[in-house]
């Protein structure tokens, strides 16, 4: 028999780009698909190794109901805590909050109410019974002591609060490559470790760790007023670059980073209700700040809230959280924590405060 001189059929150039095509996005996939998984597992972990529960609080008295609330459900606060326990400045258990910032996130309109509280408020704190600098209350009682003050400052619940370190903020910056902030003025501040060695220059800057710290904590030039706006800037600096393409492949690095550095009393769960807020990118944040004025009169510097201004904010982050008389009584015995909306009224009204 002849031999059939019929040649093979070579596959065509187009075909065979097109198995690598496939080839490798089915690879791609796995990897991506792998590395979530991974990411989950760790995240988890480290929140287990965070979670720190506020003996004899599940819900805050603030609620009118007792029934916990959900972030994927309900509106909801948290109140963020900054703390220097660095044994270069004497400090530990008894240390003072060094940045309060209060937020409240309402589920209808996922926006973002961020309010700064400056830290020589002069405040009532229930814990010892009289009125001194918001930033004792985290030494005289800790985090229980601290979220009752704001709580008693602003008659409304805090249902969440995260603590972190020094060492977190630096070491999260530094994880997502840094962010870009603006310096308001050239200024040579101190580093995590008390040394004057950060050198900075007015103008919109990328910041490593350490920089933005000392920008968050600056207030030589300024005010605690100004350095809490500083301190709400740097908060949405963190998400937005948190939330780029580029940052994905450094979330590793960024669990680790507060893992060992932080404490909340939210559990995993918890937290990913949150991400409801991310689908469409990073929420509209609302910055907050209260006018007050300087007060030597006693010999010892305070910040002296405006009433007018105390009261405005009051109703700002009531209406958002939909605690307001209306909400209340226009949610029908349904549950109170996440069926108010945020008020048209409050969202328009222009108040001194509001950013």
């Amino acid at each position: 028999m002849k031999r059939s001189k019929q040649k093979e059929k070579k596959p065509s150039k187009l075909s065979l780009a097109l198995k690598i095509t496939l080839i490798l996005a089915a690879s791609l996939l796995i990897c991506v698909t792998t590395y979530g998984m991974y990411l989950t597992k760790k995240a988890e972990h480290a929140v287990e190794q965070a979670y720190e529960e506020i003996e004899n609080r599940e819900v805050s008295t603030k609620r009118p109901t007792e029934v916990k609330v959900e972030p994927i459900q309900d509106n909801v606060s948290v109140l963020f805590v900054g703390i220097d326990d660095s044994e270069q400045r004497g400090q530990g258990e008894g240390s003072r909050s060094d940045a309060l910032l209060l937020a409240t996130l309402n589920r209808t309109t996922k926006t973002v109410k961020l309010l700064s509280i400056p830290r020589d408020s002069y405040v009532y704190i229930p814990h010892i019974g009289y009125k001194d600098k918001i930033t004792h209350a985290h030494a005289f009682g800790g985090t229980l002591a601290t979220i009752e003050t704001v709580e008693e400052l602003f008659d409304i619940p805090v249902d969440y609060y995260v603590r972190m370190n020094f060492n977190a903020f630096i070491d999260v910056v530094d994880a997502l490559g840094g962010i870009e902030a603006e310096v308001p003025y050239a200024m040579l501040e101190k580093d995590e470790f008390d040394r004057n060695t950060v050198n900075l220059q007015p103008g919109i800057q990328h910041l490593n760790g350490r920089e933005a710290l000392a920008l968050a904590r600056t207030r030589k030039l300024d005010s605690d007023v100004e350095r809490g706006k500083r301190q709400q800037e740097i908060l949405k600096a963190i998400a937005q670059q948190a939330a780029s393409v580029s940052s994905i492949m450094k979330y590793d690095e960024v669990i680790d980073a507060v893992g060992a550095n932080m404490k909340t009393n939210m559990t995993f769960k918890e937290m990913k209700g949150f991400f409801s807020y991310l689908t469409q990118g990073v929420p509209r944040i609302d910055s907050l700040s209260i006018e007050g004025y300087d007060d030597m009169s006693t010999g010892i510097y305070y910040y002296q809230l405006d009433e007018q201004s105390l009261e405005d904010t009051k109703v700002i982050l009531k209406s958002h959280l939909g605690l307001t008389d209306d909400a209340i009584n226009s949610s029908n015995g349904s549950s109170l924590a996440g069926n108010g909306s945020e008020q048209t009224q409050s969202e328009s009204s222009t108040v001194p405060n509001q950013q």
